[in-house]
């Protein structure tokens, strides 16, 4: 691939731009907001001034409802010897390009399985994609050449392609992607009206559950709308287990002992089939997910202080598989959790104690 126009200069349009930038393709970059595609060229993702005949590869960048229209313009154009989109969901556009009487033999729909709660180009990144999956949905009327073109892609910003049906991914991504996102938004929105008492106590579980819920709601009301049926199957399934869930705590609340029995049985079965659930969550490098041991160090809130206890850890021959920082409410100082394979936890205890680090049990 030489060269290739990013249609769209939002997060995803403007990191694909910068990691095929960083790696020799010529971009070309288009957008609705002229700005928009100026700062995205800035920022090195490639040029805003338009390709002089057709590029190697088109990639539509834009939300979901508009995804079919402006790709159909673009092939309509002959801008490029391969098309694809980025969108969040994938069934839809298909078939409204079908509606539209578009050459879908030069298209591929496509979903890379990363982003952040930011959005726009100031928020892109070219190491947005790597280890990340990147799904494809060829049929069988997909040209050969497209798919390659794909696959280039896919190679060229890092990531790890995962072939899948359409209306298998967009049932996919409303169970691990769009229901969370809206589950993260519920419990959050408790917040907004809860005490300030209640809100200084907020620690780390309820930061992990609601990190997204500072997503951008426009852009969610666009990805919602493009999959609202499988997205509402699976809330009416939680929606059930939050029914089955309210009555075992009710019932805990009784006097009867047989009913506390059976509500605590019906908690304890809600939990067992969330570890079940938790464990099946690829790990790390997306491998199996592995059994950590955490090692807790407080750590003072100034510059340095991380790169120490790494260096220090290296210097114990301790690799950090994973690390998590859990800060202190009202003190500048916090707990960074460290985890590591079990064997060596003693070994890295040891080696920061003897450095002078607290560790916290």
């Amino acid at each position: 691939m030489r060269s290739a126009l990013v249609i769209g200069t939002g997060l995803i349009g403007t990191s694909v731009a910068l990691a095929l930038s960083a790696r020799g393709v010529r971009v070309h970059l288009r957008d609705q907001d002229p700005e928009q595609a100026r700062t995205a060229a800035a920022l090195g993702a490639g040029t805003d001034v338009p390709p002089d005949g057709p590029v190697d590869l088109a990639v539509v960048s834009v939300p979901p409802a508009l995804t079919a229209p402006v790709m159909a313009e673009a092939v309509a154009r002959g801008t490029a010897r391969g098309y694809l989109d980025v969108a969040s969901v994938k069934g839809r556009p298909r078939r409204e390009l079908a509606d539209l009487g578009c050459d879908t033999t030069r298209y591929l729909g496509t979903h890379p399985m990363a982003g952040r709660e930011r959005s726009g180009p100031l928020a892109a990144t070219a190491e947005l994609f790597e280890g990340r999956p990147w799904v494809l949905t060829p049929t069988p009327d997909t040209d050969t050449e497209v798919l390659n073109l794909a696959l280039e892609l896919v190679a060229l910003c890092r990531a790890v392609p995962v072939v899948m049906d359409a209306d298998a991914h967009d049932r996919a991504v409303a169970l691990v992607s769009h229901t969370p996102q809206l589950v993260s938004s519920l419990v959050a929105a408790r917040l907004a009206q809860a005490g300030e008492a209640a809100v200084r106590l907020c620690g780390q579980g309820i930061r992990d559950v609601t990190r997204i819920a500072a997503s951008d709601p426009g852009m969610w009301v666009d990805i919602l709308s493009a999959n609202p049926g499988p997205v509402a199957d699976v809330l009416a399934e939680v929606a059930a287990d939050l029914d089955e869930t309210v009555r075992a705590l009710r019932a805990l609340e009784s006097a009867d002992e047989h009913k506390r029995a059976d509500g605590a049985a019906g908690i304890e079965a809600v939990l067992r089939r969330g570890n079940a659930g938790r464990a099946r969550v690829p790990g790390k490098h997306g491998a199996a997910p592995a059994a950590y041991e955490t090692v807790a160090v407080l750590i003072s809130d100034k510059p340095g202080e991380l790169a120490r206890i790494f260096a220090d850890a290296g210097r114990a021959g301790v690799n950090i598989e994973d690390v998590r920082i859990e800060h202190a409410t009202g003190q500048q100082a916090g707990l960074v959790q460290l985890m590591v394979q079990p064997a060596v936890a003693p070994v890295l205890t040891a080696a920061l104690r003897e450095r002078g680090w607290s560790i916290r049990q």
